[in-house]
């Protein structure tokens, strides 16, 4: 995949978290500027599971898609516990 297509992906998975942390929202953006698509991945995931926010199972889907071409699955793992109808 191309790294264009990383930031497209990861701006949408974060425009539709339930991230509502600025700071954290920040972050992620920042990382995305300077073209660091893994942390901005790595800190989106980490910090829904760390908040234990509610993610829909199609959310879910969407993240696991995107951390199977990064090679960090394992980020995505723990995050089922989190499914919820209402996500």
């Amino acid at each position: 995949m191309q790294t264009p297509h990383y930031r497209t992906m990861i701006t949408e998975l974060l425009s539709d978290s339930p991230l509502d942390r600025e700071d954290v929202v920040n972050n992620v953006k920042e990382f995305l500027k300077v073209g660091e698509y893994a942390l901005a991945f790595d800190t989106l995931c980490s910090w829904i599971y760390e908040d234990d926010l509610p993610i829909s199972s199609a959310y879910h889907e969407r993240l696991s898609e995107l951390a199977e071409d990064l090679g960090a699955v394992e980020l995505t793992e723990d995050l089922r516990a989190q499914i919820t109808e209402a996500g």
